[in-house]
């Protein structure tokens, strides 16, 4: 790939621009190389305009929010990764009222902040990690809600300026949007949710027990989350489980033994490990029951000529 034009870049995003940054920090696994550049951005309109500037120039970007679904290659990524801290969020109560988020904001701090003014809704995602950027690129969900059955809008970056998206637009199935299954060239800045009005003692409860469940079936530690989607009318943790594999392991990462669906990093863990790892689950499995496990994570970055810590596959 051609070296990134770092003088124009320099001289386009000056000290905002940080050169050969290690993203492992940025991850939730705690795994990930160097990007060649990196961006922060504060607010939708610094994210548009910085996306906007990287497009003209023609350059490649990667846009990082929460890193709590991907995972980065230990080669790292070629190009810019655009790092999202835009976190502004307004409420709207009254008969009908919702909460507007920028995409960077912390999804669930944003259900506890609604829990905090009786405003009910977004009780399932209380406990799921990332920010309300990836939510909606992804159709997050848990505890039988959706961002499907939450979006009113989205608020979008595209080739042709800035553009809001109703929820119809979006092609929402499980766990996809036609954003992630088209690799559509856009940029999600903010979204509107609708919410409920009522009472906070039982919001929060309700949180607390959504909460409760997801602390006692998924394993602490530093992972992806969950690594794949379930097959229809089955679990993708119940099929690696069966398929022998749950505690499995390559290098320090692990198949955990808490929720198979989870991949575990045990420190200093490589990306090439885990990557090996999917492909295992993802080959023993399709052998033993005939199902293909897809993958919810994104898997971004340089693989080329990276090798496991383990010849074990």
């Amino acid at each position: 790939m051609t070296a990134l034009p770092l003088p124009a870049l320099r001289d386009a995003f000056g000290d905002r621009l940080q050169e050969h940054v290690l993203l492992a920090a940025y991850t939730s696994a705690r795994i990930g190389g160097p990007a060649d550049a990196l961006i922060i951005v504060h607010s939708a309109d610094e994210l548009a305009e910085t996306v906007s500037r990287l497009w003209e120039l023609d350059l490649p970007c990667v846009l990082l929010g929460g890193g709590s679904n991907v995972l980065v290659s230990d080669r790292g990524v070629r190009g810019v990764v655009v790092l999202n801290r835009a976190k502004a969020v307004s409420f709207t109560e009254g008969e009908t009222p919702s909460v507007w988020a920028e995409s960077g904001a912390v999804f669930s701090n944003l259900a506890h902040r609604a829990a905090a003014r009786g405003l009910g809704g977004l009780e399932w995602a209380a406990a799921i990690p990332g920010t309300v950027g990836g939510a909606v690129y992804g159709n997050a969900g848990a505890f039988g809600g959706d961002m499907a059955g939450s979006l009113v809008h989205a608020d979008l970056l595209t080739e042709r300026g800035r553009e809001r998206w109703p929820v119809e637009k979006m092609g929402y199935a499980y766990r996809s949007s036609v954003l992630k299954r088209d690799a559509l060239q856009t940029v999600i800045l903010s979204a509107e949710m609708r919410l409920e009005n009522g009472d906070p003692a039982q919001i929060r409860e309700t949180i607390r027990q959504f909460t409760e469940k997801r602390k006692a079936s998924q394993p602490p530690g530093a992972s992806m989350g969950s690594m794949f989607k379930n097959p229809e009318g089955d679990y993708a943790g119940r099929l690696i489980e069966a398929a022998g594999l749950k505690g499995k392991r390559i290098g320090s990462a692990e198949i955990s033994t808490v929720h198979a669906n989870f991949f575990v990093n045990h420190g200093e863990t490589k990306a090439a490990d885990v990557k090996a790892l999917i492909e295992l689950a993802q080959r023993t499995v399709e052998e033993k029951f005939g199902v293909r496990l897809e993958l919810e994570i994104e898997i971004i970055g340089e693989w080329q000529a990276e090798t496991s810590t383990s010849d074990e596959l």
